[in-house]
């Protein structure tokens, strides 16, 4: 569960585990493989050596090397014993026949001298080694965000070539997908140094708290993954994350704010009318919300921050918070893309980042398009 492997190893209405899920990326469409124990489409021939290979090493059991869209980089940090529970478990569910096509990986990275020249590059093997100069359960939370949770493979930049960086969680747009993953460290976005401990246990277990609530494919991770890890290693990768935000400083720059113009301010006048048409009766006018029902505007961070991203895309599209244990009968947000024209979409949510004491950039109608088309 931690690693979330039934996530990516599943196709739409497929078999659990079974593969053929697109992955979309900018060097190709990935295919992921069955591994269920299927002898001859699977993973059945597999020995335990075989699976910490490909886990620790990113090498197949025919000797070929991954590509690290398969998380490796990150998986390398979990130990044998762990890697071999995992296996066992694998080796438990049902066989599924099912032989998975080939990855569509475009020119030059589809070339295995390229992919070698990577690995030397940017792999670092090697299991995780506790901080000594942090708790037991600091390093269990980090042992968990670093390995099997692979935070950073959504939340970490990439250079050209497709490497992460590493464990600085700097956020990225998730390229395939068309949602951005925030910083997990920076006060402007996503970083938990403001938050209470419980406050984030609570969202990573649940999908919802009082004034946040989790969206778009962290939403799907913690339906999938998070919400059936125990209290306590949730707990801990709280604590490893609140300790990671709480380092960064953060300030905003006033010359960062949009200056208020007359045309601005038409601009807001507008949204303000299309936002009291079609979001007041769930976001409220003071735009709080209800607590643990509709999530609050004023003061969310998700809406301020820097890219518009995924706000533009909830307001098109929709969605719900995950089902979960601690929240099982989701509210959920209505699609208005085919209700709002891009204009009015951009009205609308320049509107709600730059009121009750929001301040952020404006959206413009070229940006909703660009949404629309998996192009921002």
């Amino acid at each position: 569960r931690a690693g979330n492997c039934k996530g990516c190893h599943t196709a739409k209405n497929g078999d659990p585990f079974a593969g053929g899920k697109q992955m979309y990326t900018s060097f190709g469409t990935f295919i992921t493989p069955n591994i269920t124990p299927d002898k001859e489409t699977g993973i059945g021939l597999w020995s335990k050596e075989d699976f910490w290979k490909a886990l620790h090493w990113g090498e197949a059991r025919d000797g070929r090397m991954l590509y690290p869209s398969f998380p490796y980089p990150e998986y390398t940090k979990v130990t044998r014993q762990d890697a071999d529970a995992i296996f066992a478990y694998l080796m438990s569910l049902s066989p599924v026949s099912k032989l998975t096509p080939s990855s569509n990986i475009f020119f030059p990275y589809n070339l295995k001298p390229l992919l070698y020249a990577w690995r030397k590059l940017y792999f670092k093997e090697g299991v995780y080694e506790p901080d000594k100069s942090k708790s037991k359960e600091w390093n269990r939370g980090a042992y968990l965000a670093q390995g099997l949770g692979h935070c950073s493979a959504c939340h970490s930049s990439r250079n050209l070539l497709g490497a992460s960086q590493e464990e600085k969680l700097l956020g990225k747009k998730m390229t395939g997908v068309n949602w951005y993953a925030p910083s997990l460290i920076s006060r402007l976005e996503a970083g938990s140094g403001e938050l209470e401990i419980e406050e984030i246990t609570e969202l990573l277990l649940s999908g919802i708290t009082k004034r946040a609530v989790a969206s778009g494919h962290m939403a799907t991770v913690i339906k999938q993954s998070l919400q059936f890890l125990s209290h306590e290693d949730i707990h801990a990768i709280a604590i490893y994350l609140k300790s990671i935000g709480s380092e960064n400083s953060d300030v905003v720059s006033a010359a960062s704010f949009p200056i208020i113009s007359k045309d601005i301010r038409r601009n807001l006048t507008q949204g303000g009318k299309l936002y009291k048409k079609h979001c007041e009766d769930c976001h409220q006018p003071t735009g709080k919300g209800i607590p643990s029902i509709y999530p609050s505007l004023a003061g969310n961070r998700s809406v301020t921050m820097a890219s518009p991203l995924n706000t533009i895309r909830s307001v098109m599209y929709g969605g719900f918070p995950p089902t979960t244990s601690g929240n099982l009968q989701p509210y959920g947000m209505p699609p208005f893309q085919q209700i709002l024209r891009d204009e009015e979409i951009a009205l609308v949510v320049s509107y709600i980042r730059n009121t009750w004491g929001n301040r952020s950039s404006m959206v413009r109608e070229i940006d909703v398009d660009r949404s629309r088309n998996g192009k921002y």
